[in-house]
């Protein structure tokens, strides 16, 4: 199913933003995994699928406006049809503007199925003083379906100096296998002082978690190891922890800019992608531009 990009739904309650969604449903044809349909519903897109890896499908997902106001809609619906691998990656950022006074929706449903390997990878999510955002992720594993992905979350731009003076970000993670919930996970930041808490963010203006399943004993192991060269050689600029969870590893990490963060997770990325298919990735290109 294609629909062109430039659709546009009226915008909701008046004046208060667009609507955008995109749906894509990836299966195997002709021997390597191919985006079989999609469908697009305002400034959301996929220009074409790429294979640097032979028969993965790298997407990149576009939203050419390049950032998000009060009243904005994005929805994100992607199924994973058996044998199938698919890598989703965004070509930078996503920015949240300053709100009116109005709330930023987005919204992602993951759905993999038995036998079926996704690896969700965007760029951060940047949030700028006075941003009002609801974030909803729901990821939906079937049978011996793989997942790894992140979600990176920037309060403010610290390298501008640019302090999460006021706002408020609320965010839900859930993950299930097979209709089991595996984690539920809620963020909710306001002010500047939960930034300072010890027991939310510690002063550090990111926040990142990367969600691995399934796992065994040996898998756990080497991410732990990744983490502990990855702390020497960043030191306080990354934080890194595990949780544990049944059959789901969740490594979390608080971070002064994203660039320790961001290696940090790939190389965890890599030895992931090295111990369950038996070869390292390739990065997706956008990354190096």
């Amino acid at each position: 199913m294609n629909m062109p990009s430039t659709i546009r739904f009226p915008r909701p309650d008046g004046d208060k933003g667009w609507r955008a969604e995109i749906q894509l449903k990836y299966g195997v044809k002709g021997g390597k995994t191919r985006l079989l349909e999609r469908l697009f519903v305002g400034p959301l897109a996929v220009q074409k699928t790429f294979y640097p890896e032979g028969g993965t499908c790298h997407t990149y997902l576009l939203h050419p406006p390049g950032g998000v106001v009060g009243g904005d809609q994005l929805r994100f619906d992607i199924q994973v049809a058996a044998a199938s691998h698919a890598l989703l990656t965004t070509p930078g950022a996503t920015k949240f503007y300053r709100s009116n006074g109005d709330t930023a929706w987005q919204s992602q449903e993951l759905m993999v199925v038995d036998g079926a390997f996704l690896e969700w990878l965007p760029m951060e999510n940047i949030f700028f003083p006075g941003a009002q955002v609801k974030l909803i992720t729901e990821v939906k594993l079937e049978g011996n379906a793989r997942f790894i992905g992140w979600e990176m979350q920037c309060f403010g731009r610290p390298v501008l100096g640019e302090e999460f003076t006021h706002g408020q970000i609320l965010g839900q993670t859930h993950i299930f296998r097979d209709g089991k919930l595996l984690l539920a996970e809620n963020l909710r930041l306001q002010s500047k002082t939960q930034l300072e808490c010890a027991a939310a963010l510690r002063g550090y203006p990111m926040t990142g978690s990367l969600y691995i399943s399934p796992i065994d004993d040996a898998l756990v192991e080497r991410i732990n190891q990744i983490i502990d060269e990855q702390q020497s050689r960043f030191g306080e600029a990354v934080l890194l922890g595990t949780s544990e969870l049944e059959g789901l590893l969740v490594v979390r990490a608080l971070g002064q800019h994203t660039e320790p963060m961001m290696a940090s997770f790939m190389q965890i990325w890599s030895a992931v992608r090295e111990y369950w298919l038996g070869c390292t990735p390739d990065a997706p290109r956008i990354w190096s531009t």
